[in-house]
């Protein structure tokens, strides 16, 4: 491994824990990368959840890990549908921020585009907490049945400056160039 091999991106399918094992013998991360991921400790820098897709980046380097996850530090943006009308009062909510039985959730949303009962969202977090998008989304009502917002689709589509153009399911090394804009002023 030379010195830039710091980074490496997986543009995470569904269906995918992001974790080194399993008890319930579940597909993780690590099947769509080669053996010397494991077997060298490189570790997710965050989390996307078994159905979420998207870039989730890995290193072996506790100081970058650190400083990508940092509240503030490292904004990710989200591809997101929603099932429900999304309206304007929702998008003021989500960045107010609503309480929850985990805490506070908000999250910059922008209305992109709608199909039927089915809103697109572009969705700005600076922290991410558990299954943050889908909770945020669960705690608010569509004004039309009452019932809670559902997130059907969730794709992370970049990280900080970082919006690589990979194929699902593929990996890369981040290129020199690309680390530096991650991690300058870390």
């Amino acid at each position: 491994m030379n010195d830039s091999e710091k980074l490496l991106v997986l543009n995470k399918p569904k269906g995918y824990l992001v974790t080194r094992s399993d008890d319930l013998g579940r597909k993780t991360v690590y099947n769509l990368l080669p053996d010397w991921v494991f077997t060298d400790g490189w570790m997710p820098i965050g989390r996307l959840d078994l159905e979420s897709k998207g870039l989730l980046l890995f290193t072996t380097n506790g100081k970058i890990n650190d400083a990508l996850t940092k509240p503030g530090n490292c904004i990710k943006i989200y591809e997101v549908w929603v099932r429900g009308y999304v309206t304007d009062e929702h998008i003021a909510e989500a960045k107010k921020g609503v309480e929850s039985i985990h805490g506070l959730l908000k999250a910059k949303v922008e209305k992109i585009g709608n199909g039927g009962a089915k809103t697109k969202l572009r969705v700005e977090l600076e922290e991410g907490k558990n299954r943050h998008i889908r909770r945020l989304f669960g705690a608010l009502k569509d004004p039309k049945f009452g019932t809670p917002l559902k997130v059907l689709d969730l794709n992370r589509v970049s990280i900080g400056s970082f919006k690589p153009n990979i194929e699902i399911g593929k990996w890369r090394y981040l290129s020199l160039e690309e680390e530096r804009m991650l991690i300058k002023n870390k």
